[in-house]
């Protein structure tokens, strides 16, 4: 049997059990705000039995164990789905810069005639819709009245208005273009970090458990969080192995082995002046195909390069269209032959500087001697109705909303699968709470409990001190 000394002996490990218990209800506590701990349970067993005439007799319970509350594979899922929302956002972004860029508002289920209406509509009284309109209707007001030199000044400003809206757009998304670029950097650098952080938590989380029983689990946590950040930027594949350690890869290659980090990432230029990722140590090229890495460069290579090529071409037609009809007019001194746009696409574009210092030198009539006729500045005014082959068989005006819509239905899909997927990781997070997560009523009931079973352990202590005070005064 234990006698009053083994009971002593219990009572103790009992108070030291309850202890630790409320010690890491206290840690658990702590952490309830903390996005990235899970909590942690003591694991409490029966201690070791001793022989007794009548059977084994315990002594008591003693701690083994503190024990970190997760689900490996909810864990995973979410680190997934973070990287599906990182991309989404991302290219939210981007086509919202866009969007700033064109100055102005976009209808995203509008197209064509419909679509050109709404281009120029709410919000957009400074984008290049209306720019275009102000020209071709500037081009109409001079054939009424065609050896007006009002009238010619008035076109050459619209015209040039116009062509500096075309300049600017065109620059802008240049900026934004180079911009993306930049957040590419920039998160290739921080994922670089990422990794190098990981692979020494793997050592640390190495080092301590075996040095030590049980399981680093704030080490762990920490770890979790970062690898969540690195999914954040790009899709990992994660291994956990018999260390404790968590490789991970990317596109099928391992970066972190251990505690090592076996290669990083790098940016590189295709040639286009657009920013990829590759291997730095091997130069192999990266399929990224999630995280804000692969979510910029798609919207940089899909949508917003779609906008500026299109802008381009249409800046183009309407160079070739105008010039075209223009180069065979006369001025007021019989001069001809010359182009009223210079320039070959948006960036470029401008209005024929002869023409800035002298409205006169308008080649508007088609009779050389007929100062009065109107027959040019009809036939460019009329380009605001003419069906370009070149442009799939739409008016520039169409041409434009249509690039316009295109955009805005693309950040229309975006937000609504942004929406989604943003269900998606709240649900698994809720998931994840449900398992991991510091319930505040749960822990406050613990420590009840811990306490109340620490008090009937000193209890315990302080009748087994009576019955020896007993003992020991049967002797005198």
């Amino acid at each position: 049997m234990l006698g009053l000394f083994g009971t002593l002996n219990l009572g103790a490990r009992s108070l030291q059990t309850q202890q630790q218990g409320v010690e890491v209800s206290g840690h658990n506590l702590a952490n309830v705000n903390n996005p990235a701990y899970a909590r942690q349970r003591i694991i409490i067993q029966a201690a070791g039995t001793i022989p007794d005439p009548i059977g084994p007799q315990g002594t008591g319970a003693e701690t083994v164990a503190i024990r970190q509350i997760r689900n490996a594979l909810v864990d995973r899922q979410l680190a997934s789905e973070i990287s599906v929302t990182g991309s989404l956002e991302s290219q939210q972004q981007a086509f919202q810069y866009a969007q700033a860029d064109l100055g102005q508002q976009i209808d995203r289920t509008a197209t064509g005639a419909e679509g050109a209406a709404a281009a120029q509509g709410v919000g957009g009284q400074n984008g290049i819709a209306d720019y275009l309109n102000g020209m071709f209707s500037a081009w109409q007001s001079l054939s009424t009245d065609p050896s007006s030199l009002a009238e010619r000044q008035v076109l050459i400003l619209k015209a040039q208005s116009m062509t500096t809206q075309f300049n600017q757009v065109d620059r802008r998304l240049a900026d934004l273009h180079s911009s993306l670029n930049d957040s590419v950097q920039s998160d290739v650098d921080r994922a670089n970090t990422l990794l190098k952080e990981i692979a020494q938590l793997n050592d640390q989380i190495a080092q301590t458990e075996q040095s030590n029983p049980g399981s680093a689990n704030d080490l762990r946590d920490t770890r979790l969080a970062r690898i969540e950040d690195l999914s954040k930027l790009v899709n990992v594949q994660q291994s956990e192995q018999a260390s404790g350690a968590i490789n991970l890869s990317i596109d099928g290659n391992l970066l972190v082995s251990e505690s090592n980090v076996m290669d990083t990432l790098q940016n590189y230029d295709d040639g286009t002046g657009s920013t990829f990722v590759q291997l730095q140590t091997a130069g192999t090229p990266l399929n990224i195909t999630g995280g804000s890495i692969a979510g910029t460069i798609s919207a940089r290579d899909g949508g917003v390069q779609s906008l500026r090529d299109n802008i381009n071409n249409m800046a183009a037609q309407l160079i070739t269209e105008v010039n075209s009809i223009y180069q065979a007019g006369y001025s007021l001194n019989g001069a001809t032959g010359q182009n009223f746009f210079t320039g070959t696409n948006a960036g470029d574009i401008g209005v024929n500087s002869d023409l800035l210092n002298d409205p006169s030198k308008m080649q508007v009539s088609a009779d050389p001697g007929a100062v009065g006729d109107n027959s040019i500045a009809v036939s460019v005014a009329q380009l605001a109705n003419k069906k370009l082959a070149a442009l799939s068989g739409q008016t520039l005006s169409e041409n434009y909303s249509q690039s316009v819509a295109t955009l805005g239905q693309n950040l229309s899909l975006v937000n609504d699968q942004l929406g989604n997927q943003n269900i998606v990781e709240s649900m698994i997070r809720s998931q994840r709470d449900s398992i991991s997560g510091v319930s505040l009523d749960e822990e406050m009931t613990n420590l009840m409990q811990f306490q109340r079973a620490y008090q009937a352990s000193a209890r315990l202590i302080s009748t087994v001190d009576t019955m020896l005070d007993t003992v020991l005064n049967m002797k005198r």
